[in-house]
């Protein structure tokens, strides 16, 4: 995570925009109301957690990334160890961080456990992992819809 605190100042500028398009993709394809309670992990500086119509909670390891946004909880934490109960999320989101998990079965063992119902995961197709990632999602998750973005892969339950 060393790398990501070393970005923290500029990530914004280096990826906003292309966060952003993956999140409006995805807001087409799961809905929330306000009183869900979702769950971004690997959340970064919040991009991909603030525009959700609803309660949401980040979790990121790179605390310098954390603290560049002010708009949700953010916790400092891994995906391999989530500090929540079974089932306490109502939608569980990781957008192109997956790729980065120290343990990705592990991580996504912790998603799946946090999670009851609704998830929506991505990972860069350009990503040495790729494959290990798509067959451990579906493996675990059994995603009704995959979506080839321009840089990600995108698995909605």
């Amino acid at each position: 995570m060393n790398y990501y605190n070393q970005i923290a100042q500029g990530y914004e500028e280096l990826h906003k925009e292309e966060q952003l398009k993956k999140i409006n993709l995805i807001k087409n394809n799961i809905k929330t109301n306000k009183n869900d309670l979702l769950l971004d992990v690997g959340c970064g500086t919040g991009i991909t957690t603030k525009f959700w119509n609803c309660e949401k909670i980040g979790i990121d390891p790179a605390i310098k990334l954390l603290k560049r946004d002010s708009g949700a909880v953010f916790i400092n934490g891994e995906a391999e160890s989530l500090p929540f109960k079974d089932k306490s999320f109502d939608i569980v989101i990781s957008i192109t961080a997956i790729q980065n998990f120290n343990d990705i079965e592990k991580g996504l063992r912790e998603i799946k456990r946090v999670g009851k119902d609704k998830f929506i995961l991505s990972a860069l197709k350009k990503s040495p992992k790729i494959k290990k990632i798509s067959l451990l999602i579906n493996k675990i998750f059994k995603p009704k819809e995959i979506i080839e973005e321009d840089k990600d892969l995108i698995f909605i339950t």
